[in-house]
């Protein structure tokens, strides 16, 4: 059984230190292999020749938790806890440069039980330009699930200020309804980027995962849904990009269409669910754009 002590990293519930920056360089190459990983069909994030060419604002998604090794004594690694994507959260500062290095620093902002035997950690992320320029804040939110067979998470103590907040849906109708279709081979496509667990593209592993065939990369969800509402709501404009947090609530499988449900909630502000036919697949979900 894992035994969970974050009030060690986390004595006072503040926020624990701050990482050393790690660099982390990208090309042209990387950002249209993401854009078009992400399904993007405007011409300003994959053809690089645009005058409005720019690195799509949920770009740096993947770098939550970069530079920041957890105490193993504090907080036990796979393979007893299963780790699991469980929310995201992207703040932007300002544009991400076209290209080059950033520095990237992390730190631990919470750690608290959730349900028997798991977890819920979050970690803060802050991206920096090569002139030490804020351009993204990142809350990366993960599930570490106790898997009685490998190790269990013994009861603990929570320790720090949890950053995750319930969204509440009106009760009307939804202001406006988005969707796109997900390509047999977006998964396929997205992992190019970098993340190549075979759950999302070998079927026998998705098997042993327990699903019946490979699914979509939640941050490849995430990114759909970055795109459809800045399309919508800003008319592609990445500047205009604010804030996109969102909780995984249910797999994704290429060839589906993803349906966004959105909400207004004053100038700049909406509430919003992704669906999959009647499967809700993104909760606790918001979007705010300048």
């Amino acid at each position: 059984m894992a035994t969970y002590t974050p009030r060690a990293l986390l004595p006072t519930h503040e926020p624990g230190p701050w990482s050393a920056p790690v660099p982390i360089t990208y090309t042209q190459r990387d950002v249209l292999l993401y854009a078009v990983g992400i399904g993007i069909p405007d011409l300003r994030f994959i053809f690089e020749q645009h005058p409005q060419f720019a690195v799509f604002p949920t770009f740096a998604i993947r770098w939550g938790g970069a530079g920041l090794q957890l105490d193993p004594q504090a907080l036990p690694p796979s393979p007893g806890p299963l780790t699991i994507d469980a929310e995201r959260r992207l703040e932007q500062l300002a544009p991400l440069p076209l290209d080059g290095t950033v520095q990237a620093r992390s730190r631990l902002l919470a750690v608290h039980p959730r349900g028997k035997g798991n977890a819920f950690v979050e970690i803060e992320t802050e991206v920096q330009d090569a002139h030490g320029q804020p351009c993204v804040r990142l809350t990366t939110g993960l599930f570490r699930r106790g898997v009685a067979a490998l190790g269990d998470i013994a009861p603990f103590e929570g320790a720090g200020i949890s950053r995750s907040a319930k969204v509440v849906l009106p009760e009307r109708a939804p202001d406006l309804e988005l969707q796109a279709p997900i390509a047999a081979n977006q998964a396929q496509l997205y992992r190019l980027s970098g993340d190549y667990n075979p759950l999302h593209i070998d079927p026998a592993a998705a098997q042993f995962g327990g699903f019946p065939a490979p699914i979509l990369h939640g941050l490849c969800t995430y990114g759909h849904c970055g795109q459809l509402l800045l399309g919508a709501l800003c008319g592609g404009d990445a500047a205009r990009f604010g804030t996109l947090g969102l909780r995984f609530s249910s797999p994704v499988f290429p060839g589906e269409t993803l349906r966004l449900l959105v909400w207004h909630q004053g100038p700049g502000q909406v509430v919003f669910e992704g669906r999959v036919a009647d499967r809700v697949v993104v909760s606790n979900a918001s979007f705010s754009h300048r």
